[in-house]
């Protein structure tokens, strides 16, 4: 399938809109390159409630989600990954409702920083945030009318997580697959190979519709994935091929590889570059003389 994105998306901001039965979406003013128009935080359920992704600290999402629960009880708090644009209003939520914080865990990185090495991510990190629950894959938690299992999905981050709405065919995909743009996957706070093992779970899942953490929903998902996968694999492929005509960093593959892309966004090229190359070392496909590094030098194999 061709990779079509749909960035037809209207926010709403200030109020909820209603996405599937029980399941309200809110999104957050901070739209930027990386956030589409915004947040979206999901309240789920009629009477007692979950919220998923209460985004960031942000006094006026806050307003709204509370105005959205309507005085309703909200029993859990359901985070996919601790970016300071998912996690932070976490805390405040839960102070205002009582609420248990529900995550994978609290965050870290996909692997160790290599001696010298800068985490570029840093201020992107909820390094604060702490759940109430570690959930591991697979976990159910039952509700008043609902049921959200918990569908590990790292790559974006280590601790990401999905969460599918039990018996509705619905997956709340945040940062893992959203239908307006490819997700991030940066080192070391990311993995390559996590998301494309992730990716392919989710394919192998059959959902019906995704809900992500920014703008629309995927509605036609395993079609959808498969193209993510392809993308994926042509973005693998071109680097290879810089890599065998004479590009040895990561900037000339960028400038090659990107040069339509947003100049705002080569910072995060970079690093998805940086994580592509990090899996083609590993299977031997490209040669480095230390650990793969954004500022490395990289050659076709011997």
């Amino acid at each position: 399938m061709a990779l079509e994105f749909d960035t037809s998306f209207d926010p709403c901001y200030g109020g909820g809109v209603s996405v599937a039965r029980d399941v309200q979406r809110v999104t957050a003013r901070n739209p930027s390159p990386f956030t589409f128009h915004g947040t979206n935080s999901y309240v789920v359920g009629r009477d007692t409630l979950a919220v998923i992704d209460p985004g960031p600290d942000d006094e006026a999402h806050l307003r709204t989600l509370l105005d959205v629960i309507a005085g309703r009880p909200v029993s859990h708090i359901f985070v996919s990954h601790t970016h300071r644009d998912h996690s932070p209003l976490a805390a405040r939520l839960k102070q205002e409702t009582g609420a248990q914080v529900l995550a994978e865990g609290p965050h870290r990185p996909a692997r160790p920083l290599h001696i010298g090495e800068i985490n570029a991510l840093d201020a992107s990190a909820d390094t604060s945030f702490v759940p109430d629950v570690a959930l591991p894959d697979g976990a159910l938690v039952a509700g008043d009318g609902w049921a959200i299992r918990t569908v590990l999905t790292p790559g974006h981050t280590a601790n990401h997580a999905a969460f599918a709405l039990e018996g509705t065919g619905i997956l709340f995909s945040a940062d893992h697959v959203m239908a307006w743009a490819t997700s991030i996957v940066a080192p070391p706070d990311g993995a390559m190979a996590d998301y494309m093992a992730s990716l392919d779970r989710l394919i192998e899942r059959g959902d019906r519709l995704l809900l992500p953490g920014h703008g629309g929903p995927v509605t036609a998902p395993r079609g959808f994935m498969r193209g993510l996968k392809t993308h994926r694999k042509m973005r693998e492929r071109a680097i290879l091929e810089r890599v065998r005509v004479g590009d040895r960093t990561i900037a000339d593959m960028v400038k090659a590889i990107y040069r339509d892309t947003d100049p705002r966004l080569h910072g995060a090229a970079g690093l998805s570059v940086l994580a592509h190359l990090e899996d083609l070392v590993a299977r031997r496909l490209v040669a480095t003389d230390a650990a793969p590094a954004i500022d490395g030098v990289f050659t076709p194999p011997a």
